[in-house]
């Protein structure tokens, strides 16, 4: 069974909308974050499959059905942990939980693992192995570029115009190509009707917006060296993730983890998703100890 929540974030940060998988009450909770300009539909093939436990999956705030940022903001991922903090404060503020995570949702939850590590039970993370990094030498540069897009940054609202224009759109995304089906689950949360019954992009576009500050590699090891919980990595075998496991910086990611699995399976960016819902989903059940 599942049902469409929200959760209202404190100091008027709006809502949170999410979809929570009932399963088996009795298991410890799950919560899932997705990937950039993705939603919590992105886990609707593979969650049905997951064995034992209630699971939310937000969507972050200025995508899916969620809150876009008040007028003026921008978007940074720092400030995404503060959202996540207070959804897992309701649903469980006292015992540990379970993070989930795919692609910057899985960078963000590794975050949070490490700033919060009693209140983790285990992480699990899907094509996704903590944030970018910058290095010092660039952050002038990079700054600079930042605060000049932010400025010419229209905020004119272009309706879609078709839903077909937007599935092809979707499944030719900048994080990876999607099948047609795998688009339209997303679109399901990734486009809202307007009241002249045309359509518009649910994502907010300020999202697109590149990063004001990042943090330093140095910094992303201090995050990882940080985290106790026992994490799973599940990359695709066509995925982001294939190309960055030569790099030097990959093998010293992999290295800081105090305990990591890795699995790999057949699929790109969006196994989750497209190509292997069923086997991720099994993956995850082997390394929560639930049984399949």
């Amino acid at each position: 069974m599942v049902e469409v929540i929200t959760f209202t974030l404190p100091h008027g940060r709006g809502q949170i909308a999410a979809k929570h998988w009932f399963k088996d009450q009795s298991g410890m909770p799950i919560l899932a974050v997705h990937g950039w300009l993705d939603n919590a539909a992105t886990f609707d093939r593979c969650f049905p499959d997951i064995k034992g436990h209630p699971i939310y999956a937000m969507d972050l705030a200025g995508h899916g059905l969620s809150s876009h940022r008040a007028a003026g903001m921008r978007y940074h991922n720092a400030e995404f942990l503060d959202d996540i903090l207070a959804v897992m404060d309701v649903i469980s503020p006292t015992e540990p939980i379970i993070l989930l995570g795919h692609s910057l949702g899985a960078g963000l939850l590794m975050l949070m693992a490490a700033l919060f590590p009693q209140r983790v039970s285990k992480l699990v993370l899907i094509e996704g192995l903590g944030p970018l990094s910058a290095n010092p030498a660039d952050i002038v540069s990079q700054t600079r570029d930042a605060m000049l897009r932010y400025q010419q940054l229209s905020t004119d609202v272009r309706p879609i115009k078709s839903i077909e224009v937007a599935t092809q759109a979707r499944m030719q995304g900048m994080t990876g190509a999607l099948s047609r089906d795998a688009a339209q689950l997303l679109l399901q949360r990734g486009i809202r009707q307007q009241d002249d019954g045309s359509y518009v992009w649910s994502t907010d576009k300020r999202l697109r917006l590149p990063s004001l500050m990042r943090f330093s590699e140095e910094q992303v090891v201090s995050f990882i060296q940080a985290i106790t919980a026992p994490a799973l990595l599940i990359m695709g075998d066509k995925g982001m993730l294939v190309m960055a496991a030569s790099s030097p910086q990959y093998a010293a990611r992999i290295g800081f983890f105090k305990s990591l699995q890795q699995v790999n399976l057949s699929g790109g960016h969006h196994l989750h998703l497209d190509e292997s819902p069923r086997q991720v989903a099994q993956a995850i059940n082997a390394f929560l100890g639930s049984k399949a």
